[in-house]
Protein backbone atom coordinates (compact mmCIF):
# COMPACT_ATOMS: atom_id res chain seq x y z
CA UNK A 1 0.00 0.00 0.00
CA UNK A 2 1.25 3.94 -0.68
CA UNK A 3 2.15 5.59 2.02
CA UNK A 4 -0.71 7.89 3.57
CA UNK A 5 0.85 11.35 3.11
CA UNK A 6 -0.51 14.81 2.58
CA UNK A 7 1.00 16.83 -0.01
CA UNK A 8 1.58 20.97 -0.07
CA UNK A 9 2.51 22.50 -3.55
CA UNK A 10 5.06 25.41 -3.29
CA UNK A 11 5.48 28.00 -6.06
CA UNK A 12 9.09 29.76 -5.30
CA UNK A 13 12.17 28.35 -4.12
CA UNK A 14 12.67 24.55 -2.37
CA UNK A 15 10.09 23.59 0.39
CA UNK A 16 12.91 23.47 2.73
CA UNK A 17 13.45 27.31 2.46
CA UNK A 18 9.64 27.44 3.64
CA UNK A 19 9.53 25.47 6.69
CA UNK A 20 9.31 28.50 8.92
CA UNK A 21 6.06 28.94 7.14
CA UNK A 22 5.06 25.39 7.66
CA UNK A 23 6.02 25.15 11.36
CA UNK A 24 6.90 27.61 14.13
CA UNK A 25 10.44 28.01 14.58
CA UNK A 26 10.28 28.06 18.50
CA UNK A 27 8.38 24.65 18.30
CA UNK A 28 11.30 23.41 16.42
CA UNK A 29 13.68 24.61 18.76
CA UNK A 30 11.80 22.81 21.35
CA UNK A 31 11.22 19.91 20.35
CA UNK A 32 15.06 19.57 19.12
CA UNK A 33 15.86 20.12 22.80
CA UNK A 34 13.60 17.59 23.93
CA UNK A 35 14.33 15.55 21.48
CA UNK A 36 18.67 15.40 22.07
CA UNK A 37 17.81 15.16 25.50
CA UNK A 38 15.48 11.96 25.13
CA UNK A 39 17.76 10.02 22.91
CA UNK A 40 20.70 10.23 25.81
CA UNK A 41 18.51 9.45 28.49
CA UNK A 42 19.21 6.35 30.07
CA UNK A 43 15.75 5.74 31.67
CA UNK A 44 12.80 4.22 29.47
CA UNK A 45 9.81 6.07 31.76
CA UNK A 46 11.67 9.34 32.07
CA UNK A 47 12.18 9.20 27.85
CA UNK A 48 8.56 8.19 26.98
CA UNK A 49 7.12 11.22 29.47
CA UNK A 50 9.48 13.17 27.99
CA UNK A 51 7.86 12.25 24.26
CA UNK A 52 4.27 12.52 25.45
CA UNK A 53 4.64 15.34 27.61
CA UNK A 54 6.09 17.82 25.21
CA UNK A 55 6.06 16.71 21.98
CA UNK A 56 2.52 15.19 22.32
CA UNK A 57 3.87 11.92 20.66
CA UNK A 58 1.56 8.67 21.38
CA UNK A 59 3.48 6.31 23.37
CA UNK A 60 1.91 3.01 24.84
CA UNK A 61 2.75 1.18 28.20
CA UNK A 62 5.96 -0.77 27.97
CA UNK A 63 7.58 0.75 25.08
CA UNK A 64 11.47 0.97 24.76
CA UNK A 65 13.12 3.60 22.53
CA UNK A 66 16.34 2.85 22.58
CA UNK A 67 19.31 5.49 22.52
CA UNK A 68 19.87 7.99 19.90
CA UNK A 69 16.57 6.80 18.46
CA UNK A 70 15.26 9.91 16.38
CA UNK A 71 12.08 11.66 16.47
CA UNK A 72 10.57 13.79 14.18
CA UNK A 73 11.53 17.17 14.98
CA UNK A 74 9.17 19.36 13.20
CA UNK A 75 5.89 17.08 13.43
CA UNK A 76 6.59 14.45 16.53
CA UNK A 77 2.98 14.63 17.37
CA UNK A 78 2.59 12.65 14.18
CA UNK A 79 4.11 9.85 15.68
CA UNK A 80 2.27 6.63 17.90
CA UNK A 81 3.70 3.59 19.19
CA UNK A 82 1.78 0.83 20.58
CA UNK A 83 1.94 -1.21 23.82
CA UNK A 84 4.89 -3.07 24.70
CA UNK A 85 7.26 -2.10 21.54
CA UNK A 86 11.07 -1.32 20.93
CA UNK A 87 12.40 0.70 18.74
CA UNK A 88 16.33 0.00 18.19
CA UNK A 89 19.46 2.11 18.94
CA UNK A 90 19.86 5.03 16.56
CA UNK A 91 16.53 4.34 14.51
CA UNK A 92 15.02 7.38 12.52
CA UNK A 93 11.00 8.19 12.37
CA UNK A 94 10.04 10.98 10.07
CA UNK A 95 6.67 12.15 9.59
CA UNK A 96 7.65 14.75 6.80
CA UNK A 97 9.13 14.86 3.85
CA UNK A 98 11.02 18.55 2.03
CA UNK A 99 11.09 17.93 -1.67
CA UNK A 100 12.10 20.40 -4.30
CA UNK A 101 8.41 21.60 -5.41
CA UNK A 102 6.45 20.70 -2.55
CA UNK A 103 6.18 18.95 1.28
CA UNK A 104 4.42 15.82 2.96
CA UNK A 105 3.63 15.26 6.29
CA UNK A 106 1.89 11.84 7.52
CA UNK A 107 1.17 9.66 10.20
CA UNK A 108 3.50 7.13 11.73
CA UNK A 109 1.59 4.40 13.29
CA UNK A 110 3.97 1.51 15.06
CA UNK A 111 1.32 -1.11 16.66
CA UNK A 112 2.01 -2.96 19.82
CA UNK A 113 4.49 -5.56 20.38
CA UNK A 114 6.40 -4.18 17.36
CA UNK A 115 10.70 -4.84 17.17
CA UNK A 116 12.36 -2.32 15.05
CA UNK A 117 15.58 -3.09 14.46
CA UNK A 118 18.75 -0.62 15.03
CA UNK A 119 19.74 2.21 12.32
CA UNK A 120 15.95 1.53 10.58
CA UNK A 121 14.55 4.73 9.11
CA UNK A 122 10.78 4.81 8.73
CA UNK A 123 9.13 7.26 6.21
CA UNK A 124 5.64 9.52 6.77
CA UNK A 125 2.85 8.19 6.39
CA UNK A 126 3.17 4.13 6.90
CA UNK A 127 1.89 1.73 9.53
CA UNK A 128 3.85 -0.88 11.47
CA UNK A 129 0.99 -3.27 12.43
CA UNK A 130 0.84 -5.51 15.57
CA UNK A 131 3.74 -8.37 16.05
CA UNK A 132 5.44 -6.41 13.03
CA UNK A 133 9.85 -7.43 13.15
CA UNK A 134 11.52 -5.05 11.12
CA UNK A 135 15.16 -6.01 10.29
CA UNK A 136 17.74 -3.82 11.38
CA UNK A 137 19.34 -0.95 8.50
CA UNK A 138 15.71 -0.97 7.20
CA UNK A 139 14.28 1.80 4.95
CA UNK A 140 10.24 1.11 6.16
CA UNK A 141 8.32 3.04 3.15
CA UNK A 142 5.44 1.08 2.97
CA UNK A 143 3.11 -0.44 5.29
CA UNK A 144 4.19 -3.92 7.37
CA UNK A 145 1.51 -5.85 7.69
CA UNK A 146 0.81 -7.41 11.26
CA UNK A 147 2.74 -10.16 12.45
CA UNK A 148 5.26 -10.10 9.31
CA UNK A 149 8.96 -9.75 8.89
CA UNK A 150 10.28 -7.74 6.86
CA UNK A 151 14.07 -6.34 5.79
CA UNK A 152 16.63 -4.85 3.52
CA UNK A 153 16.40 -1.51 1.27
CA UNK A 154 14.33 -1.43 -0.03
CA UNK A 155 12.36 -3.19 2.14
CA UNK A 156 10.73 -6.78 1.68
CA UNK A 157 8.60 -9.25 3.38
CA UNK A 158 11.01 -12.14 4.73
CA UNK A 159 8.22 -14.21 6.14
CA UNK A 160 4.86 -13.67 6.69
CA UNK A 161 2.78 -14.52 9.87
CA UNK A 162 1.09 -17.45 8.22
CA UNK A 163 5.02 -18.67 7.03
CA UNK A 164 6.77 -20.77 9.68
CA UNK A 165 10.28 -19.73 10.56
CA UNK A 166 12.66 -22.24 8.54
CA UNK A 167 14.00 -23.59 12.11
CA UNK A 168 10.05 -24.63 13.26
Amino acid sequence: MARRTESYKVTTSNSLWQVYKTVPFLKVVKNFAVIQLARYMPFLGVKNWLYRTFLRAEIGDRSAIALMVMFDVMFPEKISIGKNSVVGYNTTILAHEYLIDEYRLGHVRIGDNVMIGANTTILPGVTIGDGAVVSAATLVHKDVPPGTFVGGNPMQIIRTKEEPAAND
